[in-house]
């Protein structure tokens, strides 16, 4: 990865048709349409004014996770042709499942402890097999791949996506084991409370809480990549990647890729043209 600071820090989203980057200003989207058709638009980025609690760990790790949701519907209003992961994958079917798991492990795991790790991980098993079941996978990989070759050569680098790995280190799938440790300890303290209604504000508060935490443990293994604690963060995304959420993609998706990116690229230098 490159830590040439002319480049911009680049974000994305894997979306069932195409492709959706953000850059610190603007966001762009390259979608293939129902007839076979590549659409590429852009926008400006909506952004929370965070003010103090920019400095605050927990609650900055909510407000950037909302920021980063806030993309999604501003993208779609310019873009009607793009579809969620979600949308196509089978996700009643998914989510019926996960409930039953849930409701079978509480019967057979006797641990207090392990019963809560088991739902925090089905928890998030809907959207990965929604990924995993979509089109979404592929591009998941058109979006590591487009982000790692202008990482490591800049915007010339772009053309050349094809050769970048399609596991990267600061995907969504290393928020994985975070999240999952975080809500097991919040909601197994959640259980300890007097009275049911407690109990339910206690849970509410600890999704809140462990959603922060994977922001802050996220960041940390971005700074510290040798620390025991990032190894294991990053160990478990990029198993999650490699076997589950990312498959190669094929030269007419890496295309897309690539105009998704260089659409945010021009909108982001247009901006810096008239600032």
């Amino acid at each position: 990865m490159s830590t040439d600071p002319a480049r911009l820090r680049l974000g994305g989203m894997a979306l069932a048709n195409g492709l959706l980057v953000h850059g610190p200003g603007h966001w762009a989207a390259a979608v293939v349409d129902e007839h076979g058709r590549t659409i590429v638009r852009s926008g400006p980025r909506p952004r929370l004014s965070l003010g103090s609690l920019d400095r605050v760990p927990l609650a900055r790790g909510l407000a950037r996770m909302a920021e980063m949701l806030m993309v999604v519907p501003a993208a779609r209003k310019d873009v009607p042709e793009a579809r969620l992961a979600m949308e196509d994958g089978p996700m009643g079917a998914i989510m019926a499942g996960a409930m039953a798991a849930t409701a079978a492990s509480r019967r057979l795991i006797r641990s207090a402890a392990g019963q809560e790790a088991v739902a925090a991980a089905l928890a998030l098993a809907p959207p990965l097999l929604a990924l995993r079941a979509s089109d979404a996978a592929a591009w998941h990989a058109v979006e590591h791949k487009s982000i790692a070759a202008y990482e490591r050569a800049g915007e010339a680098g772009i053309a050349g996506n094809a050769q970048d790995p399609k596991e990267h280190d600061r995907c969504g799938s290393n928020l994985v084991l975070p999240m999952v440790v975080a809500s097991a300890a919040g909601n197994l303290m959640a259980r300890r409370m007097p009275t049911r209604r407690t109990r339910l504000l206690a849970r509410v508060t600890a999704t809140a809480v462990a959603v922060g935490a994977s922001v802050e443990a996220f960041a940390f293994a971005e700074r510290h990549p040798r620390h025991p604690v990032s190894r294991a963060i990053h160990g478990a995304g990029h198993a999650i990647q490699a076997g589950f959420v990312t498959r190669e993609p094929d030269a007419a998706q890496l295309a897309v890729g690539r105009a998704a990116m260089e659409e945010v690229l021009r909108a982001e230098r247009m901006a810096g043209a008239t600032t």
